[in-house]
């Protein structure tokens, strides 16, 4: 692929937007951005201390803000939060400015994925694993009509259960740049 090159990586808390994205923007050799970290160094505090600080409406207020400094950002990987795609007119702008990727995940993998590191995750910290389980069925049902709209979709079940990761990554690769 030549030329300026931009890829978006959205999906679910827990689906390995960071995992993938940074093997992906080392195979093409890209810059890798991850959205919440990039928004939790601006602002000098984590994720879950903005929630609680602005709530998510003010969250999302950053989250769209920091989206439209780095959408001139060129041949970059770059991870969004879960929720980004689901917001104002998010999707739409990461669909013109680049290519969108969206790592799809069952909801009985992401249940699993999310049981350990729960307590960074804001939406879902204070949720057992059954709650956990009902929220992801609840929330990704309302995501997937924004996540559905990605230019890929790229089924990531087996990526962290399997030695495979490289051959899917690979694979990702061949299927954006055909």
């Amino acid at each position: 692929m030549i030329g300026k090159q931009k890829f978006f990586l959205i999906g679910y808390m827990g689906s390995g937007k960071t995992t993938v994205g940074k093997q992906l923007a080392k195979k093409l050799n890209l810059q890798f951005i991850d959205m919440d970290l990039f928004i939790e160094n601006r602002h000098h505090k984590s994720i879950s201390a903005i929630f609680e600080e602005k709530g998510e409406a003010g969250f999302r207020e950053i989250e769209r803000k920091t989206l439209h400094e780095i959408i001139d950002f060129e041949n970059v990987v770059i991870s969004t939060g879960g929720g980004l795609p689901c917001f104002f007119d998010n999707m739409e702008v990461m669909n013109q400015a680049g290519t969108t990727i969206y790592l799809k995940v069952s909801v009985e993998e992401l249940a699993n994925r999310l049981r350990t590191g729960k307590q960074q995750r804001p939406l879902i910290k204070d949720k057992n694993q059954e709650e956990i389980k009902n929220f992801i069925t609840v929330n990704l049902e309302e995501r997937e009509k924004f996540y559905n709209q990605a230019t890929f979709i790229f089924e990531t079940d087996a990526l962290f259960s399997s030695e495979n990761f490289r051959t899917k990554i690979e694979r990702l690769i061949e299927n954006i740049q055909a």
